[in-house]
């Protein structure tokens, strides 16, 4: 009986050694290494949880708000003015002029950067052992896609899924009430960026694929990016709606007054109509949560009967 009570001993302190080995890791602090790949298809290795962030654009510190990262948040450019608590936050310098000195002396455990980081930004932080997770979303899936791969980045998975689901329910329920629309029931609309020189959106960007989902069809999709168009082409394409995105710093109103002040627009149909409209040019432009919102205010002013079923 003694031996075999001294087997059975023996064999749970064996067992019990198996255990504690598997779970300590060989001697690790018990956290598992995060790999991701981010947007511009870079592999990131995070060796713990990220406790202090920094966000080198706008649409990031959005996200990162969102999830209710804010307290994590160490630093950010003197761009990201939304919420209104992230202008408190130390400022590493502008979306394109980042000050790399600034964000290393902050002692960050992630960055999280964007597409005009790719080149030189990203190269220069990693240079100094930072990690650096970039987000580029070109349209709205891209953008639920960002927001999902922060999730993962920060273990706020939860939270990112929630605001997901929430984004996909309202743009679903937009793609509803525009789906019935005909071809000649979806007005021609002119997307003003800027009034001096007259630039406009292509159908390659954020601005374009809103007025497309919300029931318009941007007149100068047949362009690409952010290009300059001349007073004549527009006039020739005849819009129904102008929109102009406002809130451009100090000139913030311009390119609304310039649309519904320039003479030569007079005899559109917009203007005959009194379809001219500003929007929060921050909301149909950063790639961020507030998209959907973008989406909203772009079906009220396209299609304000369509726009009045949105709560029902």
């Amino acid at each position: 009986m003694t031996r075999l009570l001294g087997k059975t001993l023996g064999l749970l302190v064996l067992v019990v050694l198996i255990i504690t080995s598997c779970s300590s890791g060989g001697g690790s602090s018990g956290q598992s290494a995060i790999e991701l790949t981010d947007q511009l298809g870079r592999v990131v290795k995070l060796d713990k949880m990220p406790q202090r962030i920094i966000s080198l654009a706008p649409q990031n510190t959005e996200i990162l708000f969102a999830l209710g990262l804010g307290d994590k948040v160490v630093g950010v450019t003197t761009y990201c003015n939304f919420p209104p608590e992230a202008q408190e936050k130390p400022k590493i310098g502008g979306f394109s002029t980042v000050d790399v000195e600034k964000v290393v002396s902050l002692s960050p455990d992630l960055v999280v950067a964007a597409l005009i980081h790719e080149k030189e930004t990203i190269s220069q932080l990693e240079s100094h052992g930072l990690k650096v997770l970039a987000l580029a979303p070109k349209t709205l899936s891209e953008v639920t896609q960002a927001i999902e791969l922060v999730g993962k980045a920060t273990g706020t998975e939860t939270q990112a899924r929630r605001a997901v689901e929430d984004m996909e329910t309202r743009m679903a329920t937009v793609a509803r009430l525009v789906a019935g629309l005909s071809a000649e029931g979806r007005p021609r609309v002119f997307y003003v960026v800027w009034h001096d020189p007259l630039m406009t959106a292509g159908g390659d960007t954020t601005q374009s694929e809103l007025i497309d989902l919300a029931g318009g069809r941007n007149i100068f999709d047949d362009l690409s990016k952010y290009p300059t168009v001349d007073l004549e082409a527009l006039l020739e394409r005849q819009p129904q709606v102008i929109i102009a995105g406002s809130g451009h710093g100090s000139a913030q109103n311009s390119p609304l007054e310039w649309a519904k002040s320039e003479p030569r627009l007079k005899n559109t149909e917009a203007l005959i109509q009194n379809r001219v409209f500003g929007i929060d040019a921050d909301i149909v432009s950063r790639a961020g949560p507030r998209i959907v919102d973008g989406l909203e205010e772009m079906l009220r002013l396209i299609h304000p009967e369509l726009a009045a079923k949105l709560k029902d």
